[in-house]
């Protein structure tokens, strides 16, 4: 999942931003409205999480090009007024979701998770391969009777190529949706990473190599 945290705060901004790597999402970060319609000009992001009280554009005019968009972005808007005329407000601006500060961060973690799942097209809620099944909802994968001890990362790339089921994914792709902005597109990040997957879910293979194209669930080439 590809995230846009667009808060002012930079301290919150960051926090929220180290967590939602841990729990495997690719995430960049702005620090204000003019900076974030810039970044959704370039990049295409399953959610925003978007403070409503930005320096620059303010953060109902970037809720509005978001929703006035064809990206299909959702929006999780937080501000410091909670009350339910402001929710509706926000909603009203084309808001999918609403959070006021100050918020638990495993809400927040299963706000944006909602909402990617809405912005995403649509895939089994638990993903298969032969004897292999990973269940996005429970942060848990298996061969067989085995329960794989994943990274974040590792868990996100696997979720990535099976929930593609037999297309072919390419490393650009895969640095795009796995990792973020920070990524350099020249890194071993996605070899390495498919190495130590590789290793971990054992024999027979299941992740193949497509020479040139990228990788694919099944048997390698």
């Amino acid at each position: 999942m590809r995230v846009l945290v667009v808060e002012d705060f930079e301290v919150l901004a960051r926090a929220i931003g180290t967590g939602l790597r841990r729990e495997g999402m690719a995430v960049d970060i702005v620090l204000d409205g003019d900076d974030a319609l810039a970044r959704l000009a370039a990049t295409r992001y399953d959610v925003v999480v978007l403070d409503r009280d930005l320096p620059g554009t303010p953060g109902d005019e970037v809720c509005r090009e978001i929703a006035a968009g064809d990206a299909g972005s959702r929006v999780l808007m937080l501000t410091a007024a909670g009350t339910v005329r402001d929710r509706v407000e926000g909603l009203g601006l084309g808001a999918d979701d609403y959070l006021p500060k100050p918020f638990d961060f495993a809400e927040l973690v299963a706000r944006v998770r909602a909402l990617g799942r809405r912005s995403a097209p649509a895939v089994p809620p638990i993903l298969r391969a032969e004897d292999l099944i990973l269940d996005p909802s429970r942060r848990v994968a298996f061969r067989g009777a085995r329960r794989l001890e994943l990274t974040p990362k590792e868990f996100a790339l696997l979720e990535c190529l099976l929930a593609a089921g037999d297309r072919v994914v390419s490393t650009e792709e895969l640095l795009e949706r796995v990792w973020d902005e920070a990524a350099d597109p020249f890194t071993t990040a996605v070899k390495t990473t498919v190495r130590r997957l590789r290793a971990k879910l054992g024999e027979p293979p299941v992740i193949g190599t497509v020479r040139e194209g990228g990788y694919r669930i099944g048997v390698p080439r």
